[in-house]
């Protein structure tokens, strides 16, 4: 019984070495930015530690100029003047929306920036979760362990 406890133990801590954490500051405003940095990114490094036979969690915490990739119709919004990423709009959905569902990857924005730019919570997409500032939404992945990862222009 004792060997089986501690053969029980020894994988629990294998595991939990085969499990990496990253949250993505994302305050960048740029649309080429944003898909280097966090949609291509994000599916590389993954790939990355996949083949190293681990699993690598990620959260994106948005904040600052970042809002208006994840606006459902941005004609309704401050950034409806803003042409290349009304052009690039639906794309950037499909994409941000893959990476969600089948990258596993956890939005969260800020609320209150969310409401200074007058965006509610309909708004923006579904999968992506408010958290009350950006800051609470960092310190807390930060204590689950997560990788610090700035995201700027």
């Amino acid at each position: 019984m004792k060997k089986i406890f501690l053969l029980l133990v020894y994988v629990l801590i294998l595991q939990a070495e085969d499990t990496l954490r990253a949250v993505y500051d994302l305050t960048a405003s740029k649309t080429e930015t944003f898909e280097q940095k966090i949609l291509k990114a994000i599916v590389s490094n993954k790939a990355y530690y996949e083949g190293q036979f681990k699993e690598l969690e990620v959260a994106v915490v948005i904040h600052g100029g970042a809002y208006k990739f994840f606006v459902k119709e941005l004609s309704n919004t401050e950034y409806k003047d803003e042409k290349e990423l009304i052009k690039a709009s639906l794309e950037l959905k499909k994409r941000i929306e893959s990476i969600s569902k089948n990258y596993n990857v956890e939005f969260l924005m800020c609320e209150i920036g969310a409401k200074k730019h007058k965006l509610k919570r309909e708004d923006v997409y579904s999968f992506v979760k408010m958290v009350p500032n950006a800051t609470i939404g960092l310190i807390d992945k930060q204590n689950e362990g997560y990788a610090y990862i700035p995201v700027r222009d």
